[in-house]
């Protein structure tokens, strides 16, 4: 379906439901297909493993049906860490690799997701997998230092990413098209271990969409002891890239390889971004 012939019908339904959200019946009418949404369900193999997520929009459905096709890079590293490892997901989204990861690997999940349109639908898929005892949620931005500051969101949709937290940049390190922002605590990895009391990770996947540098510099302790990590970057954004590499090679990490899906090749906005994987020889 066309840009163009999308946004008609978002007018259409916009139109309509403004129109009937006027009267009680059209209210509560709304409010049963909002929460009959948020009930579908989509259920996935990969290597030979059933895993189910709430689907209650096009873009969570997409997330679900292409979790083989998307990042194979990803579930390829996670089919390689050792059975009951620690991990860290910076950025958990919606949580597809936190729930594949504790299922598969039975991994200890701590899940860094911060924002408030993202957080019920992985509560949500983490419950429909059976996981609640192995994935803990962090409602938490991870950032270079503690404190408050604002989340900038490109997109208000169910599953939506490209935010950034504290900058106004986005992956790409250009300016972000803002549509929708909010106020919360931003932590280091640091903090994180010295002030959550959590456990110190064995293993990370960070997806943030342009602050990896960022929250890396302060990784201190935490990156240390690291067995490994898996970090998408974009090799356009150079001070993203060199932070990066500069940081994990101090920690003594080297890395390994860098991948993105086939779907990317040619992608004039992803083209250059893939998930570096850094190994501790």
């Amino acid at each position: 379906m066309s840009t163009i012939l999308k946004d008609v019908v978002k007018g259409i339904i916009r139109s309509v439901v403004n129109v009937s959200g006027k009267t009680q019946i059209g209210r509560y009418l709304h409010s049963q297909i909002a929460g009959t949404a948020m009930e579908q369900m989509t259920e996935v193999m990969h290597n030979g493993l059933k895993l189910k997520f709430s689907t209650p929009n096009a873009l969570c459905r997409f997330r679900a049906e292409s979790l083989s096709t998307k990042e194979p890079e990803t579930l390829e590293w996670i089919d390689a860490i050792p059975d009951g490892s620690i991990l860290w997901d910076i950025g958990a989204n919606v949580g597809l690799y936190s729930v594949y990861a504790a299922k598969k690997r039975n991994c200890r999940v701590w899940a860094f997701e911060p924002s408030v349109f993202n957080l019920e639908l992985l509560a949500r898929n983490i419950f429909l997998n059976g996981l609640t005892d192995q994935i803990c949620i962090v409602p938490l931005a991870l950032s270079d230092h503690l404190g408050a500051n604002k989340l900038h969101m490109t997109s208000k949709e169910w599953g939506g990413a490209l935010s950034t937290f504290g900058q106004d940049f986005g992956f790409d390190g250009h300016k972000l098209k803002e549509t929708f922002k909010f106020q919360t605590v931003g932590l280091s990895m640091v903090d994180a271990v010295e002030k959550l009391g959590l456990p110190k990770p064995d293993y990370i996947k960070m997806d943030v969409d342009g602050i990896e540098h960022l929250i890396l510099k302060s990784g201190g302790v935490v990156l240390r002891d690291l067995k490994g990590i898996i970090v998408e970057i974009n090799d356009d954004f150079t001070e993203q890239a060199d932070g990066c590499r500069k940081v994990l090679t101090e920690a003594g990490l080297t890395l390994s390889q860098k991948r993105h899906s086939e779907m990317f090749d040619n992608s004039n906005t992803f083209g250059h971004t893939y998930n570096q994987i850094w190994i501790r020889s």
